[in-house]
């Protein structure tokens, strides 16, 4: 899967943005954070300057570490991906699911 989101810098002096994608399952068999940092990206914006970025979410991204078989394991079922500035300024949203 891929999190695209474009973001703009509407000021007038180049600036900085890191944009950060978290992860959250909404079922989990075991308790999970409810919202779980997966990457980020620092991007340099000029004045009035747009640019599209996207992650690339691998099932990889999605894994917890499972304390009874003691490896990483990424469960079947939904997801939601957020895209924002912080866990606290989301910007977008989206939902997955994993067969």
């Amino acid at each position: 899967m891929t999190a695209t989101i474009e973001i703009e810098n509407a000021g007038k002096i180049a600036g900085d943005e890191v944009v950060q994608l978290y992860t959250r399952a909404i079922s989990p068999s075991v308790k999970r954070p409810l919202k779980e940092l997966r990457a980020s990206r620092a991007v340099a914006l000029k004045p009035g300057e747009k640019k599209t970025i996207s992650f690339i979410v691998p099932g990889s991204k999605l894994a917890f570490w499972d304390e009874k078989t003691h490896a990483f394991v990424t469960e079947k079922g939904a997801y939601e991906i957020f895209v924002g500035a912080s866990s606290a300024d989301i910007l977008a949203k989206s939902r997955i699911t994993v067969k």
